[in-house]
């Protein structure tokens, strides 16, 4: 099963070289900063950056858009807890290991610091995803794309940092359309009540 859901073949292993054995210095500090702007550490700027989006829809008089950032400000903050435990539970009993162990030596160009442990599913991918998700319904073409653009960037970035495979990136993306999918639900149903 592992061989189908996760290495996908050896697709896993292939698209992992194929983005981490590109290097440069200004496409490394590109990815660094990728992976800095995915951390959670950062969710209380975020919070007040998506506040700030929601007031000033709010002051222009339409109680529907308020609303809608109202709900996405909710699906954010409770999100960002519900995929913390979950990040918290699933990552030591996964407990898959990260590239630098799981590969040769010498095979894995790491920027940054070397991380051995807990890969499965990438936190940095998650976080992001859960951020463009959240904001995707309240946002316009333009910022539907910068989000599109963000979440790719940090899941790109923990790739070529050596700190992720691809399908660890792929289940953060999932795990937070799933948290993000489910709450929206939970939110329209308690809507029409």
């Amino acid at each position: 099963m592992k061989a189908l859901l996760y290495d996908w073949g050896g697709l896993n292993i292939r698209l992992f070289h194929a983005i981490n054995d590109v290097h440069t210095p200004w496409l490394d500090t590109l990815m660094l900063w990728g992976t800095k702007l995915g951390d959670h550490g950062y969710f209380p700027l975020y919070l007040a950056l998506s506040v700030l989006c929601g007031w000033l829809v709010a002051a222009r008089g339409r109680s529907d858009e308020a609303y809608a950032w109202l709900t996405a400000l909710a699906v954010f903050s409770v999100g960002y807890a519900l995929e913390g435990v979950l990040l918290g539970a699933l990552k030591p009993w996964l407990d898959f290991p990260r590239p630098l162990l799981a590969l040769p030596a010498g095979s894995v160009h790491v920027v940054g610091q070397a991380e051995f442990r807990h890969s499965l599913p990438s936190g940095h991918s998650a976080f992001a995803m859960l951020i463009a998700a959240s904001l995707w319904p309240q946002a316009n073409l333009p910022a539907r794309l910068g989000l599109l653009v963000f979440a790719l960037w940090v899941g790109l970035s923990r790739i070529s940092l050596g700190a992720h495979f691809p399908a660890d990136v792929v289940a953060g993306f999932i795990l937070s359309l799933v948290v993000v999918w489910l709450l929206r639900a939970l939110a329209n149903r308690l809507s029409t009540r």
